[in-house]
């Protein structure tokens, strides 16, 4: 199954319905083709690096702590979600960014520095229906290091439950794409 890695503060807040959208522009070994979306449902796979207060709007500061409380062991990693995406769309306006601010957990200055970072790049906009899944604890693979964002991971998850019910999920979709077209 393919994972995306993420932070895992975003994937905490993803699991606690307090973001549905990612906005990725790629990994360092990316740069020359920018983020793309690998596969429509992937397993979120959590990320302990570059993770600090200064990126997160303060009122989510609390995921990060809890974050670092529970890292998994050494040599090993928790799968507790995975995504399907509904919607996606490149976006290349910092005005569009703020518009979505109610869908992430990020600080508008690690927006800002996302956006100038590559700017010739556009941003991608990613809406997200997350589920829930048994947590599944596994080892940690040489290959999935390295600044990319896409790994190839050896687990198969059961059907999980959807985090948000469907109203609230097709409202929140419904404004995302309000904003991003």
């Amino acid at each position: 199954m393919k994972a995306l890695k993420e932070w895992a503060t975003v994937i905490t807040a993803l699991e606690n319905g307090d973001q549905t959208v990612l906005l990725r522009k790629g990994g360092i070994l990316e740069t020359s083709s920018g983020f793309k979306v690998e596969d429509k449902k992937f397993a979120l796979f959590p990320t302990y690096e570059h993770q600090d207060n200064s990126s997160l709007k303060s009122q989510f500061y609390r995921y990060l702590a809890d974050v670092r409380e529970q890292k998994p062991r050494d040599g090993f990693n928790r799968i507790t979600s995975y995504a399907e995406v509904l919607a996606e769309h490149d976006i290349s306006s910092m005005e569009k960014i703020e518009e979505l601010s109610d869908f992430h957990i990020w600080s508008d200055s690690y927006m800002v520095e996302r956006m100038n970072w590559m700017p010739e790049k556009p941003m991608t906009a990613i809406f997200l229906k997350v589920y829930k899944v048994a947590l599944a604890e596994i080892p940690v693979l040489p290959e999935y290091h390295g600044c990319k964002s896409w790994i190839e991971l050896n687990v198969n998850t059961e059907p999980g439950s959807a985090v948000l019910n469907e109203a609230e999920l097709q409202q929140k979709l419904s404004e995302f794409r309000s904003i991003v077209n």
